[in-house]
């Protein structure tokens, strides 16, 4: 069929590949599309591997166009130093606001690493800041990022306040919120409490539901990491 490209002949596929480039970078610098920038720099990061150059781009993309995904891409190379960028987590943390405030399909996941860096005190003057941790995690999860939702509610158990009130009612709210987004160590934390009757209810039944609830999210997650690995 016409259009369609045969990914078993070596040469289509790079054909295939370099005019995707062209195409991205046309978007990008002529036709001033953030979104193109966006896709040109992916390109280099995911395809060509050449991480200089995808660094560039997100950068440009992120300080110039204000792209938000850009700049959480920006910020996971300054996590570990990738193409060039110094690693810095305070420079990781400020690329990971700007990408939170301003939205994009990355932004939960922006907001979720301020929560992140917020526990570090590599990361934030004066010290780990607790409140911001779980005002970002908070943002992140009501946006219906699951580990977020795990996060705030092992903040809010007794053994993992982290400087926060132990509140057992709402580690069990968040654990039950993780949980119905698929974290699986939600589901076992849930579970949990509900058997010992923690913030909840005692309730044998429902903890037996979330157990195996659970059990099948993990064996989800295994297959999902053999096949990848295959």
């Amino acid at each position: 069929m016409a259009g369609l490209i045969n990914f078993e002949d070596e040469n289509e596929v790079k054909q295939f590949l370099d005019n995707l480039a062209v195409e991205y970078s046309f978007q990008c610098y002529s036709e001033k599309d953030p979104e193109g920038c966006y896709r040109l720099a992916d390109y280099m990061d995911s395809v060509k591997r050449n991480f200089e150059s995808a660094a560039q781009i997100f950068r440009y993309n992120c300080e110039t166009n204000g792209h938000g995904d850009s700049c959480y891409k920006l910020g996971s190379y300054h996590l570990v130093g990738r193409g060039g960028v110094p690693q810095c987590l305070k420079s990781a943390y400020s690329c990971f606001m700007r990408s939170c405030n301003t939205g994009g399909k990355k932004a939960n996941a922006a907001c979720h690493s301020i929560g992140l860096l917020a526990q570090d005190k590599r990361a934030m003057e004066g010290g780990p800041d607790f409140a911001v941790a779980r005002q970002y995690f908070e943002k992140a999860c009501n946006g219906g990022f699951g580990p977020s939702c795990f996060n705030l509610s092992a903040m809010y158990m007794k053994d993992h306040s982290k400087g926060l009130p132990p509140d057992m009612t709402l580690a069990f709210k968040y654990a039950m919120r993780a949980c119905d987004l698929g974290h699986v160590w939600g589901c076992a934390n849930a579970s949990r409490m509900y058997k010992l009757g923690d913030g909840t209810e005692k309730d044998e039944t429902k903890a037996e539901e979330l157990k195996n609830k659970a059990k099948m999210l993990y064996g989800v997650e295994k297959e999902q990491q053999l096949k990848f690995g295959d």
